[in-house]
């Protein structure tokens, strides 16, 4: 699928894994890391998740012992009774509409599918937990590295076992999408033909280079239009690029943006208004929407971002 093409991710198709909630991910989406631990920012349960969030990742799936294979398990400092209340939780966030998918890595998680025998692995545990759980898919935030080339044929397993309904979204660095040559762009492109969104982490970044050429520090609306152009230019639909940034200062090391510069770049680059120094060719009024990590962070704030950005996301063109 080019730049411009229908999003397959729009259309609810037949549900071939049957467990799959029939929701279609809206025209325009916000994105929400739900913490599966206690970091000092605030314990919630799903159901106390901002209605704001059109999808909930998970976080985080862990490695076992075999290559590939993921696991979860519910940590007890979340607060939850049993696994059924949860599970409880996830159903009905799907009956209001939400996706919840599950996110595979994070800073400290280590998934390795760097074979046929591991991409074997991961899709089909990765099915498991979608199975057991009721999670509408998958979100890939492996921060140390991955190979497209098994990761791929990972992701065209589950896809071709739960159908056109999966939630299958992306979480890069930035360093990861400077170019169609990384292993990152690599499967984004190999994927795109049933990809949800890529939600680059504009966050505990150097500065990068835009897709004119220029390098831009991150914290600016510059710095979140000009990489984002990068990917709308080079074969990703705009309604599989998403601006992924921090809830608040104490979310990321760097990197937070106000929720208004958030707003800006979102109207820069689906209106054409608001842009900073740099402005793009050409508007993308499908791009699909935010990110945040996370909502438990956004919670500490009084949800503050998320009904800042919330709004404007959803009233996008």
């Amino acid at each position: 699928m080019m730049a411009g093409a229908a999003d397959p991710a729009d259309d609810v198709a037949d549900d071939t894994a049957g467990d799959i909630a029939p929701n279609a991910v809206p025209r325009h989406a916000l994105t929400g890391y739900w913490h599966n631990f206690d970091n000092g920012s605030v314990v919630q349960p799903l159901s106390e998740v901002s209605d704001e969030y059109d999808i909930i990742a998970v976080s985080f799936a862990e490695s076992t012992a075999t290559p590939g294979q993921i696991d979860f398990t519910l940590d007890p400092a979340v607060g939850y009774g049993s696994e059924q209340e949860f599970k409880d939780d996830i159903a009905a966030k799907q009956a209001e509409g939400k996706s919840v998918i599950i996110s595979v890595g994070g800073q400290n998680g280590h998934v390795a599918v760097t074979d046929a025998a591991s991409a074997s692995a991961f899709a089909d545990s990765t099915l498991a937990l979608m199975d057991e759980y009721g999670f509408d898919g998958v979100d890939i935030d492996l921060e140390h590295g991955i190979n497209a080339q098994y990761m791929g044929e990972a992701m065209h397993a589950i896809h071709a076992a739960a159908g056109d309904g999966l939630v299958y979204t992306m979480a890069p660095q930035t360093l990861d999408m400077q170019s169609t040559g990384t292993e990152y762009f690599q499967l984004a492109l190999d994927t795109r033909d049933f990809l949800t969104v890529v939600n680059m982490q504009y966050y505990n970044s150097g500065s990068m280079l835009g897709c004119d050429g220029q390098v831009y520090s991150s914290g600016s609306v510059d710095f979140l239009t000009a990489l984002a152009c990068i990917q709308l230019e080079n074969g990703l639909a705009p309604s599989q690029v998403g601006l992924g940034v921090p809830a608040s200062p104490n979310a990321a090391g760097s990197g937070y943006v106000t929720p208004d510069v958030v707003n800006a770049a979102l109207d820069c680059l689906t209106r054409g208004t608001s842009c900073g120094s740099f402005v793009p060719d050409q508007t993308y009024p499908d791009l699909r929407g935010a990110m945040t990590w996370s909502v438990n962070w956004d919670a500490h704030s009084g949800n503050a971002w998320s009904q800042a950005v919330g709004p404007h996301v959803h009233g996008l063109p």
